[in-house]
């Protein structure tokens, strides 16, 4: 069993993250590596049968890129999760408990090559060494593989957010995945969480100033109240089933 990993929100709120065991992670990774491998070989093949140096250059140049992206692209539309994590029930966050970034995504899996030195050896040895787990990619990217449920500051900050979550729809959930970063999405948790230590004009005042910025930013015309939106925001952000 892994040592967990504590963490400080804003507000000063520990939050324990529990890094994944290896067996499990090496299990999606090998899932992922047949996956991966075979999509790239079988593009970097089709590839191969353009005609003259075009096929001999771009085959090569196809599959790396196929093999190195699918990581990348699976973490950031699968919220955290590649195909393998998915079967294993496995996902990688942002080591505050958020989700991955798109930069962390990719400085998580180029460092995957310093990690397979020597045939993987190197990040095996960082993973056995770390108390969650993490390998030389994680580190680097400020990421740790977890087990696939939310973190636990996460699931009280949005704990009073509505049952049905009126913004659970396609056009929302694409206009808060890509236009609330990082660190927005943390100051939106830590908001919640402190909600009940407010006095009650000044939390109606900041709830409605936030939330008519966000209505306003992502182009929600539903009737809700500052805070209602707010929860909602963070629901669908940070609560998965």
């Amino acid at each position: 069993m892994t040592s967990p990993l504590t963490v400080h929100s804003p507000e000063h709120v520990a939050i324990e993250l529990r890094g994944a065991g290896l067996g499990r992670r090496f299990a999606a990774a090998l899932l992922d590596l047949l996956l991966a491998g075979s999509v790239s070989a079988g593009l970097a093949g089709l590839a191969s049968l353009l005609p003259g140096a075009l096929g001999s250059l771009l085959a090569p140049t196809v599959g790396f890129a196929v093999f190195w992206g699918y990581h990348v692209l699976f973490e950031l539309c699968g919220d955290g999760r590649t195909l393998g994590k998915r079967v294993l029930r496995l996902r990688v966050v942002d080591a505050r408990g958020l989700p991955v970034g798109p930069m962390q995504s990719m400085v998580r899996n180029v460092v995957r090559i310093v990690d397979l030195i020597p045939a993987g050896g190197l990040g095996m040895l960082c993973a056995l060494l770390d108390p969650a787990h993490r390998r030389l990619g994680d580190l680097a990217a400020g990421t740790v593989v977890v087990e696939d449920t939310p973190p636990p500051a996460f699931a009280l900050a949005a704990g009073h957010a509505r049952r049905v979550n009126s913004l659970d729809q396609p056009r929302y959930r694409a206009a808060i995945r890509h236009r609330i970063g990082l660190e927005e999405r943390e100051f939106l948790a830590a908001l919640c969480l402190r909600a009940e230590s407010l006095e009650p004009g000044a939390r109606y005042d900041l709830f409605e100033s936030v939330g008519r910025d966000l209505r306003e930013r992502l182009a929600i015309d539903l009737d809700l109240s500052g805070e209602n939106l707010v929860r909602a925001i963070v629901a669908l952000l940070l609560v998965r089933s």
